[in-house]
Formats: structure tokens, sequence, C-alpha cells
């Protein structure tokens, strides 16, 4: 072995020492700085013993939601005690939007419409602090970016400087918002993916406008949804009576001077509706045939029973419009089967129908009222 290679060697064995001393100093300093890091000289507040555990804040949802227990045998009803009762229980607890209206003041025209339009039993609740008084015409132009999710419509209220909830107009100024989506219709609930879009949606609006909202939990809203849902589904109820010629087909033209006199309107669409005189109607009627065919033998009326109060008897203004066609056109009153319909059958269906009315009022959602014209639409 030349002297070459045992100079290379040794200097091979000096290096490897090195690199293994520097190593196990820089063990020693990463322990020592773990020993300090971890020392009792900290408070570890995991570790305390004796002393009252810190408190958690949870943040506040305001108002607390009030939601019906929706049931479809039978229906659970809401009581109105009950509303109270967490009314009183919200407004101790310091939550001004929980009642629309202060205590012991006279309901005002737009305190009225402002719980109609963002409304605790079916809208999803959706606080947005303000960082100060904000005009309304400075915030409206955000708010109208987010007016629907899905088929859901989402409405605003604010707390106008004088202490009552309001729509929100131009040259008001308020110091709070409320936003409520609706949580079901007709045809679906709120779902996951829709409140996704709308959490996301809402911020961004926030932000536009300065303002902090409180987002609801997704597995309890998603809850009352669905609750919701179901409640509409058991209550989705329409009733046809149904007009059969005696003879032979009618023609359409000669029906339209029939329906006019007995004081039908035709819609644009092309509906014939009897109208409840307040610019809605109580029930609808259809020809059962296309646009393009002139002749008919049969007649529907079609009473939308949830949409309809119990005060103007939906049912028996159609009963009784279908008995004066009857002599008019030369026609029986049937079922969808062809079957005659007897005057007993059918008072045992407005028995029916004033049951359903009082299911209805037993949820808190009176038949014909603005909560189920909105559920139902």
């Amino acid at each position: 072995m030349t002297d070459l290679q045992m100079s290379l060697i040794g200097a091979g064995g000096v290096f490897i020492v090195g690199v293994f001393s520097y190593n196990k100093w820089q063990e020693y300093k990463a322990k020592k700085s773990v020993e300090r890091a971890f020392s009792n000289d900290h408070d570890d507040v995991l570790m305390r013993t004796g002393d009252a555990p810190p408190q958690r804040h949870e943040p506040r949802h305001e108002p607390t939601r009030q939601e019906p227990s929706f049931s479809l045998d039978p229906v659970a009803p809401v009581h109105a005690g009950a509303s109270a009762e967490s009314t009183a229980a919200s407004a101790e607890a310091g939550d001004d939007t929980a009642s629309m209206q202060p205590r012991g003041a006279a309901i005002t025209p737009a305190a009225e419409q402002a719980t109609a339009l963002v409304d605790p039993l079916i809208d999803c609740l959706l606080p947005l602090a303000l960082e100060g008084a904000a005009r309304g015409e400075k915030i409206l132009p955000a708010l109208q970016t987010l007016r629907m999710v899905g088929n859901k419509p989402v409405h605003y209220i604010g707390l106008h400087v004088n202490g009552d909830w309001e729509p929100i107009v131009h040259g008001g100024v308020y110091t709070k918002l409320q936003g409520g989506v609706q949580l079901a219709s007709r045809s679906t609930a709120l779902n996951e993916l829709e409140y996704s879009e709308l959490v996301t949606r809402l911020r961004a609006m926030a932000d536009e406008i300065g303002a902090e909202p409180e987002i609801p939990d997704m597995i309890e809203v998603m809850a009352e949804a669905r609750n919701l849902h179901r409640f509409v589904s058991g209550h989705d109820a329409q009733l046809g009576v149904n007009l059969q010629s005696n003879g032979a087909p009618w023609a359409i033209a000669t029906l339209l001077g029939a329906l006019e006199k007995q004081g039908f309107d035709v819609r644009p669409d092309g509906r014939y509706v009897m109208p409840d005189g307040e610019g809605s109607f109580l029930f609808s009627l259809s020809t059962n045939v296309t646009l393009a065919e002139e002749t008919t033998s049969r007649l529907t009326l079609l009473l939308d029973v949830p949409c309809v109060t119990p005060a103007r008897d939906g049912f028996g203004a159609m009963v009784a419009c279908a008995r004066s066609l009857v002599g008019r056109l030369d026609a029986t009153i049937v079922d969808d089967y062809n079957q005659p319909l007897s005057d007993s059958a059918l008072g045992e269906i407005a028995g029916q129908v004033q049951d359903f009315y009082a299911e209805m009022d037993a949820a808190d959602i009176p038949a014909g009222s603005t909560r189920a014209l909105r559920l139902f639409s």
C-alpha cells in the first residue's frame, strides 16, 4: 500500500469521526431545546388541577329557531303557547331578532310584511351583523345578487333605526340585517349542494356590504328542510270535480260563453279560473284537451286545497259551480273513473277537507295563509 493510499485512508477516518461528533452535538442541542420547551416552568392549561376549566364561547345564532315537529301520521301541532314561550325566552336573552316587533308595541304593516318575508317557521335564518348603520340604497344592489338558491327564494329584512324590522327599502337606515332562505317548496327540500352554494355566495355578498354572517349548522338545517318538505308533500292536496257531457261533445267556442257567464276569467296562460275577489282565485277549470282541439266532452274543476283559506270554502264554491254548470251544459258530475258523484259522496269529501284544514292549522301553516302560499307555490 502506497503512502498516498495511507494518507487518503487516514483523512477519510478523520472526516468520519468529525461528522459523527458534529451530529452528536446537534442531537444534544436539540434535546436540551425540547426539554426547555416542555419544562414545568410553563403553565399547561391541560394539566391544571383545582381551577375551573376555560369556558368555550360558542357562536350565537339569532334568533333561536323554534321549528314545528312535522309528521304525517298524525300531524304534530306547533302550539301557540310554545311559540310564545320561545319568543319570550329569546327576548330575555337579548335576541332582538326573535321578535320582529318590540313587545307591547302595535304591529305595523312594515313589521307584518317583514315577518312574512323572513319567517322563522319555514326559513333558515341568516343573521348579518353590520359594521355600522347602513342605508338601504347602499346595500340593496349587493342583496339583489343573492335572491335565489336552486328554486328556493332568499329574502332580507332590516332593523330600522326606529327599532322596527321591515323590508329593506331606499331611504331606510338599518343597524342589522336578517336573511332567510326557504327550507322547502312544493317540489324539493333545500339540499346540501344548494346550502353550500348559499354559504359561499352569502359570505361574498356580506364582504361587499361590510357585514358578518352567522352560518347555521348544515346538519340541523338539512334535517329541518327534510321535515318541512315531508309535511308539504303530505298536504299537497288537489281536489277535482269532473263534468261529463250527457250528449255530444261541447264546442270550445260555445263553452267560452257559458264559462264567462258563470264568472270564470281566462288567464294569459289560457287557464280558466274563478276569481276570489282579492286578486287571486278559488279554483281553476281544465277542458282536458289541447288548444288545437275544437271540442271536448269533459271538464275538470280543480281546487288547490292548501292555497285557499277555509273561510272562502273553496270546495263548497267549486261544487256549487259544478252544479250550476250541469244545468247550463247538460252534464253529469262524475269522479275520475266516470262514475256519478252523489250528494252524500260530495258531503263526505267536504268533511275530509275540514279535517285537512284542521291539520294545517295545528301545524301553524293555515291553508291560504302567506306561509302556506309560499310553501305550496
